[in-house]
């Protein structure tokens, strides 16, 4: 069962942007935790892809100075066709397009191509989250069924483990091979809705994180705020949001944006001033 937000209740929804993001993303909540500001605090958690692995992470309590940095990956593991996200954007973005069979397209091209294998994605992630089980809080993780073109949206009720459902959300076609669960493979939950803020709906307010958020029109957040990568985060991020030679200097810009955000945040949260100043 999906949990279902109502007019008291606050939704973090946490969206994608590569291993760029994520880093940038878990940066941001380091930050915002050392000035006590507590994203996991909000009623509702909500992740896709980079979002994912932040929101698991945060959910289950992680300590993210831990994440600061990655370990240099294994030249094996370098396996990755580049161009093959570029022709899922374009299927998808194709005027006039079915969106439902235009994701049936990306979802074929997805698992024909070479990328990191699925076990190895999975052993990333669940080093990432450091748990396989899922919080006793709301938490939402997307993907995208990469045969069926359908839209999933797992829980801890789903049966899926927190470290697998996020490594399912997070495998960007040609960067990580589509995730086997039960009898199905799925792929990146940003393939069928950007950030998914559509599942807030009904939450009061919204606190909405996004690291692409820059390079795309966000949707206008009527009660709460979004918040984007700012300029000096752009420059660490540099030109290509896969490049995880990037994650430290970019975790740190998002500690470092952090401090700006803290009071424009924490009246938004619960235990925050019950109205923004």
């Amino acid at each position: 069962m999906i949990f279902t937000a109502d007019a008291g209740d606050v939704a973090v929804v946490l969206g994608p942007g590569g291993p760029v993001g994520t880093a940038w993303l878990l940066g941001l909540a380091a930050g915002l935790r050392e000035a006590g500001v507590e994203l996991s605090d909000a009623d509702l958690l909500i992740g896709t892809s980079a979002g994912a692995i932040a929101a698991a992470a945060l959910a289950v309590g992680r300590n993210l100075d831990e994440l600061a940095d990655l370990p240099p990956a294994p030249p094996e593991s370098r396996v990755s066709d580049p161009t093959v996200m570029p022709r899922v954007l374009r299927m998808l973005n194709t005027p006039g397009a079915d969106p439902h069979e235009a994701l049936r397209q990306a979802g074929a091209l997805a698992l024909s191509a070479d990328a990191l294998p699925e076990e190895r994605h999975v052993a990333a992630m669940e080093r990432l989250v450091g748990a396989a089980a899922w919080p006793d809080r709301p938490l939402l993780i997307t993907a995208v069924d990469a045969e069926s073109g359908e839209r999933v949206v797992w829980t801890r009720d789903s049966g899926v483990p927190l470290h697998i459902a996020v490594a399912a959300s997070s495998a960007a076609p040609g960067h990580a091979a589509p995730i086997t669960i039960g009898a199905h493979r799925y792929m990146d939950g940003a393939l069928g809705g950007g950030s998914n803020v559509h599942l807030a709906d009904g939450a009061g307010t919204m606190v909405l994180v996004e690291p692409l958020g820059h390079m795309f029109p966000g949707p206008r957040v009527e009660a709460g705020v979004r918040i984007v990568p700012d300029e000096a985060a752009l420059e660490a991020f540099g030109p290509d949001v896969s490049d995880r030679n990037r994650w430290g200097q970019v975790y740190e810009s998002g500690r470092r944006q952090s401090a700006a955000l803290a009071d424009r945040i924490r009246p938004y949260l619960p235990g925050g001033r019950s109205h923004p100043a």
